[in-house]
C-alpha cells in the first residue's frame, strides 16, 4: 500500500469518527450531554498538611442538592473527585458534575459551567481528516500546499481571535487595578517528588499555601502558584495579597510582575500571527 492508501486509510478511519461522534452529539447520547451538573456550596475548608503533596488540593466539605429528586448531599473530596481544588472559602460555589442517577459519583469542578456537547474528540478527528487531506495536496502537487493548508487556517483563525484576545488583556490590566490588598500568611508548603523514567532525574514541585481574609470577611485558603520567592524556606511567611473584590479566587502577589507577563503573552500572540500569517503567503506566493 502506497501513500495514497495509507493516506486513504486514515481519512476514512478518522473521518468516521467525527461522524460517529458528531451523530451521538445530535442524538444527545454523549458523556457530556448525560452528565448533571449543578452548584455546590464549600461548608467547611481543611487547611493543608504541611509537607503533604499538592496533587490532593485543598480538602473540603461540600453540599449540594440532586436537581431530579430534590435530595441533598454533603461530600467531601477525598481521592478522586474531579478538578483540584486550589482556593476554597467557606460558601464558595463550585461545580459538581455526576452521571444521570448516580450523585455519588460526583466530580468537582472549580467553574460554575454548564459543559459542551461532547464535541472535543469529534472535532479533533476531523482535523486529524484535514491533516490528511493537507498531505495528500502536499505530495501531489509540492510543499506550498503544506504551507497553505497548515499556515492559512492558522493566520486566520489568530487574526479572528487577536482583537478578542487584546480586550482580555485590557479586562485583566484594569481588574489589576482594581485589587483589594490584605495581608495574607504563608501557612504550609506543599511537595511532590518525582522521578523521570527516562533518565532517572529526581524532579520535586513546591507549592506554598497562603490564607487571608478578604475585606468583607471570607477566610480564603489557596495554593500559591507564583510570585513567592523562595517557596522552600517560606513557610510562617507574611505577604501582601491583592485579590479581585468580587471573586478571591483570582489572587496575585506581585501585581507588576503579572503586568509584564500579560505584556510578554500579547507580544508573542501578535507575533505567533504574523509569522503564520507570513509562512501562509510564502506558500502562495510559491504555488
Amino acid at each position: 500500500m502506497g501513500w495514497h492508501g495509507y493516506l486513504v486509510l486514515w481519512c476514512g478511519v478518522f473521518g468516521a469518527v467525527a461522524l460517529v461522534g458528531y451523530g451521538r452529539s445530535l442524538a444527545g447520547m454523549t458523556r457530556a450531554q448525560r452528565t448533571v451538573r449543578t452548584n455546590g456550596r464549600i461548608e467547611r475548608v481543611d487547611e493543608p498538611r504541611h509537607g503533604s503533596s499538592p496533587e490532593d488540593g485543598i480538602a473540603v466539605v461540600v453540599s449540594f442538592r440532586d436537581p431530579a429528586t430534590g435530595q441533598e448531599f454533603t461530600v467531601t473530596n477525598d481521592g478522586e473527585r474531579g478538578e483540584r481544588i486550589g482556593v476554597a472559602w467557606t460558601g464558595r460555589e463550585i461545580g459538581v458534575h455526576y452521571p444521570r442517577g448516580r450523585p455519588h459519583a460526583f466530580r468537582f469542578a472549580n467553574h460554575l459551567s454548564e459543559g459542551g456537547r461532547g464535541l472535543g474528540w469529534p472535532t479533533f478527528a476531523l482535523f486529524l481528516v484535514y491533516s490528511g487531506l493537507v498531505a495528500v495536496a502536499a505530495i501531489d502537487r509540492g510543499w506550498p500546499w503544506a504551507l497553505l493548508g497548515f499556515c492559512g487556517p492558522w493566520a486566520l483563525s489568530g487574526a479572528y481571535h487577536l482583537p478578542g484576545n487584546i480586550r482580555d488583556r485590557n479586562r485583566r490590566i484594569a481588574a489589576l487595578a482594581a485589587m483589594a490588598a490584605v495581608p495574607g500568611r504563608v501557612v504550609a508548603v506543599l511537595k511532590s517528588v518525582t522521578v523521570d523514567s527516562n533518565d532517572g532525574e529526581t524532579l520535586t514541585n513546591l507549592m506554598p499555601v497562603v490564607t487571608f481574609t478578604t475585606l468583607d470577611g471570607r477566610a480564603v485558603t489557596a495554593y500559591c502558584e507564583s510570585g513567592l520567592p523562595d517557596p522552600a524556606r517560606s513557610r510562617g511567611r507574611d505577604v501582601t495579597i491583592h485579590y479581585a473584590p468580587d471573586d478571591p479566587a483570582v489572587f496575585v502577589l506581585d501585581i507588576e510582575a503579572e503586568h509584564r507577563s500579560w505584556k510578554r503573552d500579547m507580544a508573542v500572540n501578535v507575533v505567533g500571527v504574523l509569522v503564520v500569517a507570513a509562512a501562509a503567503v510564502v506558500g502562495v506566493v510559491a504555488l
